[in-house]
């Protein structure tokens, strides 16, 4: 090994180091100062509210900041609150009649195990011929009881994941003291945001405030962007379920085209998590008609989607679908559902820093090290 490949090793050693220690500080920070982190990501967010209100309403400072949070806190609250509420309620009816779906397929299931493939089976093999009478009857049954376990599970899963979001809604209020101080860290710093960042304008090197600026502006452009264009995806799943179900006069259609839009936050699978397993059941349990049209409406919301996520997403996002399918799986292994969210938007984080040089030169730097070495190792 040479003295070069020693220092780029050395170099690469210590950017691993300082990275973990980076994450790792920032995420101890996290959990002792949560209300302010999150009061100032909320004022990053509605900053052009509050100076709109300054300019165009002429609001003193403090009050700007005051309507800002009420009007935004108060839309997102009602917004998650009212997801939240129609998910319980989807849920509670769904869960009523998914049970006697699988009763009834692990049915169809064991009398065509029974009818078709048992009598061949026979046939060939004579192996129920040493079976008992006992050991007959469950081996005729065993999938009809199987079912009927299955069904039970998924009616008490269903229920017990409704009783879990009504408790959450309930609890709310333990969460006040939390929520009373990210109110207070909005507040205050709303009415200095121009002071502070003023602050670290003159405290920070113009290189590290060019790179902020512009990962500022291409994260707020792509994420903003990507959120745009998910719910208006999941929007347009959900208006094509609705309808396609409200023609094939299946109940619950609103509930069911709601469910089907959020699944569209799932790269490849979408719409098919629920749409495929459900007209599978159809097929199964007799109900072709039902299936078909089920199919249908599936196949049409596969096209359209096909048709317009490329001139929604466009090519600005630069997010490569496996990598977005990879983040979902390794956010969720680590976070849990949270991690649904936290994958993907690490993931966005470190495109934009290598679209905007920082891999670039932390790359370089385990090459090359420090500008003048590399000047000098150039020579």
């Amino acid at each position: 090994m040479t003295k070069a490949q020693g220092w780029i090793i050395a170099r690469f050693v210590l950017v691993i180091f300082i990275l973990i220690s980076v994450v790792w500080l920032l995420g101890w920070l996290f959990t002792i100062s949560y209300p302010f982190w999150i009061a100032a990501g909320l004022v990053w967010m509605f900053i052009p509210l509050i100076r709109l209100f300054r300019r165009k309403l002429k609001l003193p400072n403090g009050l700007a900041v005051l309507t800002a949070l009420l009007i935004g806190l108060g839309t997102l609250i009602a917004f998650f609150t009212g997801i939240i509420f129609l998910i319980i309620i989807g849920v509670r009816r769904i869960s009523t009649y998914v049970p006697e779906w699988i009763e009834v397929s692990s049915k169809q299931i064991q009398l065509f195990f029974n009818q078709s493939i048992l009598p061949i089976w026979h046939r060939i093999t004579g192996f129920t011929d040493s079976l008992t009478v006992e050991q007959q009857e469950t081996l005729q049954g065993g999938i009809t009881q199987l079912g009927s376990q299955v069904a039970a599970m998924f009616g008490e899963m269903g229920q017990g994941l409704a009783d879990a979001l009504g408790v959450l809604l309930v609890t709310v209020p333990s969460f006040l003291i939390g929520f009373l101080f990210v109110f207070l860290a909005f507040y205050f710093i709303g009415k200095d945001w121009d002071t502070l960042t003023t602050r670290v304008k003159n405290t920070v090197p113009p290189s590290f405030i060019k790179k902020g600026t512009e990962f500022r502006k291409i994260f707020r452009h792509r994420v903003l962007g990507f959120l745009r264009a998910q719910l208006i995806l999941m929007g347009i799943a959900s208006i094509i379920v609705f309808i396609g179900l409200t023609i094939l006069r299946v109940d619950y259609a609103f509930n069911i085209a709601l469910f089907v839009g959020i699944a569209e936050i799932l790269p490849y699978l979408g719409s098919g998590t629920i749409l495929i397993p459900w007209l599978i059941y159809l097929f199964l349990s007799g109900n072709v008609k039902l299936g078909i049209g089920i199919a249908v409406v599936y196949g049409v919301t596969i096209a359209v989607r096909q048709t317009i996520e490329p001139k929604i997403l466009s090519s600005s996002m630069n997010l490569n679908a496996l990598a977005v399918l990879l983040s979902l799986f390794i956010g969720f292994q680590i976070f849990g559902i949270l991690g649904l969210f936290i994958g993907p938007f690490i993931l966005v984080i470190l495109v934009i820093l290598k679209d905007i040089g920082v891999v670039k030169e932390i790359g370089d730097f385990i090459k090359y090290g420090w500008k003048e070495e590399k000047e000098e190792n150039s020579k």
